[in-house]
């Protein structure tokens, strides 16, 4: 989701439609018992990029909830002031890795213009802590990919070529010397903004895509991930993004805060 300085394979998240949920901005909500800062995703079905010759080509996706732009720095100092053990200074190398709030000045403050720009540097463990906090959770792979799949004026945005050539635009291209702030980014159909525009994002079951077992033994699924095997066995041969994404989230670890890798949350209706 994003134009992110990133090696070639990167991947990211998706969400879905109105405000800020830690303390942001707001739009009202197509429901009344809607946050403020969230949209209700209609239920549907996603088409995994991979999948093996058993599991079945559409998954169904429940009605949830998902925040309409990602989670800023704003948010997240809400947070650890609320949290200390979450603070750079105090959280304990299991849950994050030396990256971890690495642009910010210290435990608690940031440069001024970071504020409604997404948070990076925060780690898999520490986005979860922080949605568990506000009473929410990360979207799974499914639910954030059904939430990106859409484009500004229908849900099934690989069929809008206007859409695609965009996101393949924003995808190949380097990123800014700085993150603009939230809700640069029209809303797709659902209300969402910033999907593919300013950060990869975490994603719950982010490791459902990693290897397991010995390569050299594997059968299956595991084997199609690399290179043209990859590409032979994927859902949308020409899918560029959800390549990238799919490679991104295979590479990484829970402890892991990147530079470009942020997050937003969910929650059930």
């Amino acid at each position: 989701m994003s134009r992110l300085l990133a090696p070639v394979l990167l991947a990211a998240a998706l969400a879905v439609r109105t405000a800020p949920g830690g303390g942001a901005a707001s739009d009202q909500g197509p429901r009344t018992d809607t946050p403020a800062d969230m949209v209700l995703v209609p239920a549907g079905l996603h088409r995994p990029m991979f999948r093996t010759t058993d599991e079945p080509a559409e998954v169904p996706v429940a009605a949830f909830l998902l925040d309409v732009v990602p989670v800023t720095n704003r948010d997240f100092l809400a947070f650890v002031r609320a949290e200390p053990k979450w603070r750079r200074s105090r959280i304990r190398p299991l849950f994050a890795d030396s990256s971890y709030l690495a642009h910010w000045t210290d435990d608690l403050s940031f440069d001024p213009p970071l504020a409604d720009v997404p948070v990076t540097h925060v780690s898999w463990f520490a986005a979860r802590a922080y949605a568990k906090w506000k009473g929410k959770r990360l979207p799974t792979v499914a639910e954030w990919e059904y939430a990106a799949a859409a484009s500004p004026t229908r849900p099934d945005g690989v069929n809008d070529p206007e859409f695609q050539g965009e996101l393949l635009r924003i995808y190949t291209a380097p990123a800014p010397d700085r993150l603009p702030t939230v809700r640069g980014a029209a809303r797709n159909v659902f209300g969402i903004r910033d999907l593919h525009t300013h950060v990869w994002e975490w994603v719950d079951d982010f490791n459902s895509a990693l290897v397991s077992g010995d390569a050299r033994g594997d059968t299956g699924i595991e084997r199609q991930l690399f290179c043209a095997a990859g590409a032979r066995g994927a859902a949308d041969r020409e899918d560029f993004p959800a390549f990238m994404r799919y490679a991104l989230r295979s590479s990484l670890k829970a402890d892991y805060a990147i530079h470009n890798l942020g997050f937003r949350c969910a929650r059930d209706p």
